[in-house]
């Protein structure tokens, strides 16, 4: 008995499902270039600062500028020069050492020879020792005030007016130090608050102090100093306080959120197609 052959049957082809198993899965080269960065190792992450940043402006531009010092300074010194020359014309070839009362009982006009400083200091003293000490002085303050002035901030504008103030009041002091061995003063005042000062610095400080209603005479160099010391008072006031709030803007903000940064990738998706993409294809054999 021949045994029954069964008819061959031909080989089944893969049907569509079969074929899209068998074959790897297509290569995004964005997605490739994804998952080597976070198959080569840990993200880096770097606190990214969204406040503004400040550089320093360095340029010269920005200071202060050495024509406005010369010119403010020239100024001073040509008033206090010309108001001398005038006072001692006039009081000595006019008015024959008489005053000119300004304000009565306040303010007047009268001239008046100082040898020494400010309330009459180093007046008894020689002038081998007088001239060479007051020359000293005046040459160390210019060389101070023009060296500070170069090292100035363009928002330091209190001395910025009053350092130029301060340097042609003193070359107009030094001047007449020079050319006449003294200082010509001219402006009188008198005021009650005189008198109680210098009472309260004869009880507790300078016991013979002397006790009077008049202030020093003084002339239009002494108020330019005095009026650029005053800008320097009022520039250690405030620039501090300034510069600390200057430098609190400045200063970048740490509660900013973080953002994560990987290589050429701007961020990691949350998408679980994107990661299934992302992971290394397996090829389905029969």
């Amino acid at each position: 008995m021949v045994p029954r052959q069964e008819a061959a049957q031909p080989p089944a082809t893969p049907g569509p499902s079969a074929t899209r198993e068998s074959e790897p899965a297509a290569k995004d080269p964005v997605q490739g270039s994804e998952a080597r960065s976070a198959a080569d190792g840990p993200v880096d992450v770097h606190p990214v600062s969204t406040s503004p940043t400040r550089e320093f402006d360095a340029s010269p531009l920005g200071q202060p500028s050495f024509v406005f010092f010369g010119t403010v300074a020239a100024v001073s010194l040509l008033f206090d020069v010309v108001s001398k020359a005038w006072a001692e014309i006039y009081f000595n070839h006019r008015l024959l050492g008489h005053s000119v009362e300004v304000v009565a009982q306040h303010l007047s006009l009268v001239l008046a020879y100082n040898k020494g400083g400010a309330w009459g200091l180093g007046h008894g003293w020689s002038d081998a020792l007088r001239l060479p000490f007051f020359l000293l002085v005046s040459v160390a303050a210019i060389v101070f005030i023009v060296s500070l002035y170069a090292r100035l901030l363009p928002s330091q504008n209190a001395l910025k007016w009053g350092l130029p103030l301060v340097l042609g009041g003193a070359l107009g002091n030094l001047t007449d130090r020079i050319v006449r061995n003294q200082v010509i003063d001219f402006i009188d005042y008198r005021a009650d608050w005189v008198r109680t000062m210098n009472e309260w610095l004869a009880g507790t400080i300078v016991p013979h102090w002397s006790i009077t209603d008049h202030w020093p005479t003084f002339n239009v160099a002494d108020v330019a100093i005095c009026a650029g010391v005053g800008l320097m008072a009022v520039d250690m006031l405030f620039s501090r306080r300034g510069g600390s709030v200057e430098a609190a803007r400045a200063a970048p903000d740490d509660s900013k959120p973080v953002e994560a940064t990987t290589g050429d990738a701007a961020s990691v998706p949350s998408d679980p197609v994107a990661a299934e993409a992302r992971s290394p294809s397996t090829e389905v054999s029969d």
